[in-house]
């Protein structure tokens, strides 16, 4: 079944079920009882609203991009997601997520195993732990193309070829919690490596592991690694430009290893993240700074970074990038930024051009929650 008829379905089925429990208790009312009956009608909807919340937000904009001495530009709607969170019991818990110019994102579980927050079990479709940048919403993120190239290549956010666009989300099994008052808080999961949507295109499984520590209020370490077999999906004779050793349908080792930091304090918010891979013979390599300093007011904030990622040292793939702008949140999680973005590389016709590359990026955020 196709996501967007399953989430079609999916929909109609909840609402079929509660126009029906609401019918059943109106055809049991006597006469007498209507109001007893409204007080408990009252009551059975205000508790399903407590316990479902409803989550959205959409981003759009306009770039301008120069490279190869050609011009272009274009309206585009990047992302358009909706999601709803079912808090079934104190424990229990299901999301499911959807990407309106997309796919189907995420759906899972999650089962508190603990009284604390020591330990809980989720099970479906979500997003790996690896790295600082994959697990965080792109609505706070200070760049407009959102995360790192390094991250993007790493994670399977869809710049590798062999992966395909995998969102940085995966099937699978995920182990979690925090210890030490919320200081200490680790993360392992067990994935198949193939991506969203899909079954595993080998008998190995990906193994990620992330620990995440916070020594003092507003800063957060963050250390993460992979290792597992990857399949690569290209038919037809195509290859990687990143790896072109890397036969079509091969199974390859995908190792993957990163070291960063958060910090976020009223002067100023700054990650980073030194990153490294391994992919059959190939190793990458790279690391980027990210901040956003207030002028003069929380609203608008300057935001700056610095990327670099070398894609295969052996072959001295390596790209630099540079963002600065400006952007003003204008009602909460609501946003409009515009930044400037130099690339010293870029990918052209399957073929790695070191080239300048410049682009004019703006784009508007609304998010409701």
């Amino acid at each position: 079944m196709k996501p967007k008829t399953f989430f079609v379905k999916a929909t109609l089925a909840v609402a079929l079920a509660i126009f029906s429990s609401t019918a059943a208790m109106g055809q049991e009312t006597v006469k007498g009882d209507s109001a007893k009956t409204s007080f408990l009608e009252q009551k059975w909807v205000k508790d399903l609203a407590s316990r479902i919340q409803l989550h959205g937000y959409a981003q759009g904009g306009y770039n301008y991009t120069r490279k190869n001495g050609t011009d272009t530009n274009t309206f585009e709607l990047k992302r358009v997601l909706f999601w709803a969170n079912a808090q079934i019991t104190d424990r229990w818990s299901f999301l499911f997520m959807h990407d309106f110019s997309s796919v189907v994102q995420e759906f899972y579980t999650d089962f508190r195993v603990t009284n604390n927050k020591a330990l809980t079990v989720r099970v479906g479709q979500f997003k790996n732990g690896l790295s600082l940048e994959n697990p965080l919403s792109p609505t706070s993120m200070e760049a407009i193309d959102v995360y790192s190239e390094g991250v993007t290549y790493l994670t399977g956010c869809g710049s590798d070829p062999l992966m395909g666009v995998q969102y940085g989300r995966d099937l699978g099994l995920s182990l979690f919690g925090e210890t030490n008052n919320g200081k200490l808080r680790y993360e392992l999961d067990v994935m198949n490596g193939q991506g969203i949507n899909k079954k595993d295109g080998n008998n190995f499984k990906d193994f990620i592991l992330r620990l995440e520590y916070r020594p003092v209020a507003g800063l957060n370490l963050v250390v993460t690694g992979q290792i597992g077999r990857g399949h690569n999906i290209l038919t037809d004779g195509k290859t990687s430009v990143y790896n072109p050793t890397i036969l079509n349908g091969q199974d390859y080792k995908r190792n993957r290893w990163t070291l960063g930091f958060d910090y976020k304090s009223k002067a100023f918010n700054a990650h980073g993240e030194y990153l490294e891979g391994i992919d059959g013979d190939a190793i990458s390599r790279g690391g980027y700074l990210t901040g956003a300093v207030p002028l003069g007011t929380p609203k608008l904030e300057f935001v700056g970074s610095y990327d670099y990622f070398n894609y295969n040292t052996s072959l001295g793939l390596d790209q630099h990038k540079a963002i600065a702008g400006l952007q003003y949140w204008f009602y909460k999680k609501c946003r409009v930024q515009v930044q400037y973005v130099y690339k010293s590389a870029y990918v052209a016709n399957n073929a790695f051009v070191k080239d300048d590359c410049h682009a004019l990026m703006c784009q508007l955020q609304v998010r409701f929650n």
